[in-house]
């Protein structure tokens, strides 16, 4: 099992279909697990994944459309029955926060578990752990929504080669690292900078600022593609994308690995998403997202 993968629970828009859940998306990055928008069936999607309750510490819900929310009732149930002993956060638009209270007590059930909510009211970072820094950009819908990207930090490559030529070996390398200089030896002389993976998951929305911001130079982005580029007005006047508007968003921002997902219904040919992915200009590593995939994230250069 990789550290850091996506692992897909849903991917139709609106209403499930025969062969596509409504969304759900678990990323594990290093022993985290991050629910991004739990709709309807999520938890069975769960089990069937191989997921389960313990492995959430967050959850992520960048709207209060049914799609991406309906399923937090039985996630949040299922968090409390299996008594996951350590605190899970909740983010979520404030404005919405009426709807998230709903769902969380939608039914009777014993609370044994620390759900903290952590509502989202403007772009910026929401949470930072020694991982990743996570930070919500608001995207443009009928109903106020957000996107979220999560930021390794920057680290450092010691090359060997350098400090075999500066003599250092051993508890020297370490020291070298914590204190930032040895014996006249700095630290950047015989390393370089490690780039942090970066992660973001953009779902319903028109072309906007906040698309291009979480876009920006992601190993790794699941993107709304709902319609195909014939339908580009019906995806304007709806709030949403176009597998080509996507791949076009994902193409300037240097993205590496392109998941497009939440597809509407109305098409029956998957590959035509992947055509018009292909022809916006998109030429990296690209997925058309089905249900239980699981895709990592892809590894450093």
């Amino acid at each position: 099992m990789s550290a850091r993968e996506l692992v897909v629970l849903g991917t139709a828009s609106q209403v499930p279909t025969r062969h596509r859940n409504h969304n759900g998306y678990l990323l594990r990055w290093d022993g985290e697990g991050i629910l991004f928008d739990p709709g309807e069936g999520t938890q069975r999607q769960m089990l069937r994944a191989g997921v389960a309750a313990h492995d959430l510490n967050r959850i992520c819900v960048t709207h209060f459309h049914g799609d991406h929310s309906l399923g937090l009732a039985g996630v949040i149930q299922r968090i409390n029955l299996d008594r996951v002993p350590h605190e899970i956060t909740a983010h979520y638009p404030r404005s919405g926060r009426r709807f998230f209270e709903r769902l969380r007590y939608a039914t009777a059930y014993r609370e044994t578990v620390a759900l903290t909510e952590a509502p989202v009211d403007a772009d910026g970072p929401l949470a930072t752990t020694p991982a990743y820094t996570l930070d919500a950009h608001k995207l443009s819908h009928p109903v106020e929504s957000y996107g979220y990207r999560l930021t390794e930090p920057d680290g450092r490559r010691m090359l060997p080669g350098r400090l075999a030529a500066h003599g250092i070996a051993g508890p020297d390398v370490g020291r070298l690292q914590r204190e930032g200089s040895l014996n006249g030896v700095r630290l950047d002389e015989v390393s370089e900078v490690r780039r942090g993976q970066r992660f973001a998951f953009v779902m319903d929305t028109r072309l906007c600022a906040g698309v291009h911001a979480l876009a920006e130079g992601c190993d790794l982005l699941v993107i709304e593609s709902t319609f195909l580029d014939e339908d580009e007005a019906l995806a304007t006047d709806h709030g949403h994308l176009t597998a080509g508007q996507a791949a076009r968003v994902a193409r300037d921002a240097g993205v590496r690995h392109l998941v497009l997902t939440h597809f509407s219904q109305r098409y029956s040919d998957p590959e035509e998403f992947e055509r018009q992915a292909r022809a916006a200009g998109f030429d990296g590593e690209l997925t058309v997202a089905r249900d239980l995939t699981r895709i990592p994230v892809p590894k450093r250069r």
